[in-house]
């Protein structure tokens, strides 16, 4: 009885959470396969899947999986490389089965390795390109439609000289359309009158203002309606069978295509890591502060993956604004994830000639403002005033990434940070100046909890630069593991510079395993003085 009282209890909470992350998901899956250049179908599909597979496996609570913006770089490129819809498709498929590879592995502390300034550089540039792709739908001007490959690019003598050109390329119903969804995006929540209509989603406030819009522009028979290709198309099935036939299905036989891997490889990483760090806030998010099986999560992303490319879906991640949306609503338990997914399946069964009234103008500019969020001048600032070592990873990323694409992006921003934490190991050796040493002073070495191989290097400059015929304690008391190339340093220090440059040295503190026995070298007495001077190798 008391379970059957909870599951209502809750239930209570989590239906209104899903019908409100319902009405958040539906616009953004259609604008994310927009985004992603696939059909938008794709998008809902595997909104459906996020919602209902993965809602049901995991054990997070409050995360909602779906299609996400951070995957639509890739997405986009990799359907135009293979030139095939279908190819894509193996792809996803290929890295659910390596997403559910990486649970069983208990991969799940992956995210823990990848810098939070990498990763914001890589969303910054993804950002940076969706909005530049998303223009070009908001103007009207939809490329999928035209001969041309671009809305800018032209064969004028110069810049100047294709603007005319560019213009007349503009569709004035959808520029109307985007500008006001633009205006309703920015002040939606932040204007006081507003602002007791903030649980009703503004993507969705949008959608309904551009339909509304466009069919005033019908009715009157306005030059500035907008004409079928402007707007979403998903199939309309009319009976069963030809609802079975709209499903697109992977195409195996570039099972043996070393791009399909390579596709894969990269969709499984940043899913993966967009996954780990989305279970991170929502737990943070849940007033019940439960914990979710980071492992269990990724098995479930990875068969939701292989289950959505089998139905002709986009890949899909947990994803940061669902899961806000829902734990804002009020949210329990993870059954506001699994209505929300038989909501968007009713929605795309029952009222699909609704949703092909949608104008693709409405979602380039949700779209838009999404990248910008991911995009922000504040994200900018923010690691600018962290200092060199935090903005250089991350400018290094975000170029990288539009320049050329996310994976070479990522792994120039890998590199440099690592970069910077071998200089910085580097930079935290002791250089002794001997104007500053008094005869007779004692040189203090203090060796931090745990010394490797990286802190080699600063550590013989700091010997090097010890002065002859000084006393030198060099202290592991609060060391817990001294990696075998610096005992050797140690070793080669005491027994055969210090001898030649008449070092008294002194080992403090070191354990039994590191075969250094506590010791003095040399014939010095030493005798602290009131100021000693002192150095210490600190986080070595």
């Amino acid at each position: 009885m008391t379970k059957k009282t909870a599951f209502f209890a809750s239930l209570k909470a989590d239906f209104p959470s899903g019908l409100v992350v319902f009405l958040v998901a539906l616009p953004l899956c259609m604008g994310i396969a927009l985004a992603s250049g696939a059909p938008p179908l794709s998008g809902i599909i595997a909104g459906i899947v996020g919602g209902i597979v993965v809602g049901t496996l995991s054990n997070s609570h409050i995360s909602v999986s779906g299609p996400a913006a951070g995957l639509a770089a890739i997405v986009l490129t990799a359907i135009a490389s293979f030139n095939s819809f279908e190819t894509f498709l193996l792809c996803g498929f290929i890295a659910g089965a390596m997403q559910l590879l990486l649970g069983f592995i208990r991969a799940g502390a992956i995210s823990n390795y990848i810098p939070t300034n990498v990763i914001e550089g890589m969303l910054a540039g993804i950002g940076i390109i969706i909005i530049l792709n998303e223009v070009e739908h908001a103007v009207g001007y939809d490329k999928s439609y035209q001969g041309d490959e671009s809305l800018f690019r032209l064969d004028g003598s110069n810049p100047f000289s294709d603007i005319p050109d560019i213009l007349a390329r503009f569709d004035p119903g959808a520029v109307l359309i985007a500008i006001v969804a633009l205006i309703l995006l920015i002040v939606w929540g932040k204007v006081p009158a507003l602002k007791k209509l903030k649980l009703v989603p503004g993507a969705l406030v949008v959608v309904l203002v551009g339909v509304i819009i466009n069919e005033i522009f019908i009715a009157t028979g306005s030059d500035l309606a907008l004409q079928p290709q402007h707007l979403v198309t998903l199939p309309v099935p009319e009976s069963w069978e030809e609802l079975k036939n709209i499903i697109i299905i992977p195409d195996f036989t570039a099972f043996t295509n070393s791009a399909v891997w390579v596709t894969a490889a990269t969709i499984t990483v940043v899913a993966s890591i967009e996954t780990l760090l989305c279970i991170e806030a929502s737990d943070r998010m849940d007033e019940q502060k439960r914990y979710t099986n980071t492992n269990r999560e990724l098995k479930a992303q990875g068969i939701g993956n292989m289950i959505s490319a089998m139905l002709g879906g986009l890949p899909l991640t947990s994803v940061v604004v669902r899961s806000s949306a829902n734990a804002n609503s009020g949210a329990k338990t993870k059954k506001s994830a699994i209505i929300h997914g038989f909501l968007l399946l009713i929605c795309v069964l029952a009222i699909p000639h609704l949703l092909n009234r949608i104008p693709l103008a409405t979602l380039a500019a949700i779209l838009i403002v999404i990248g910008f969020k991911l995009a922000s001048p504040a994200k900018l600032k923010h690691f600018w005033q962290k200092g060199k070592y935090q903005f250089i990873p991350f400018i290094a990323t975000l170029v990288a990434v539009v320049a050329t694409d996310l994976l070479k992006g990522v792994a120039l921003g890998m590199v440099i940070s690592i970069i910077f934490i071998l200089r910085g190991n580097l930079k935290r050796a002791y250089n002794f100046r001997k104007e500053a040493y008094a005869e007779g002073d004692i040189i203090h070495i203090d060796l931090a909890q745990e010394v490797s191989f990286l802190n080699k290097a600063a550590i013989k400059a700091t010997f090097n630069n010890i002065p002859e015929n000084a006393a030198v304690v060099i202290d592991a008391s609060d060391t817990v593991y001294i990696a075998h190339d610096v005992q050797d340093l140690v070793k080669e220090f005491r027994d055969i510079i210090a001898p030649e440059k008449n070092i008294s040295v002194k080992l403090m503190g070191f354990k039994d395993k590191y075969d250094l026995d506590d010791s003095v070298t040399g014939e010095h007495v030493f005798i602290e003085h009131a100021e000693p001077a002192k150095t210490k190798i600190d986080n070595i």
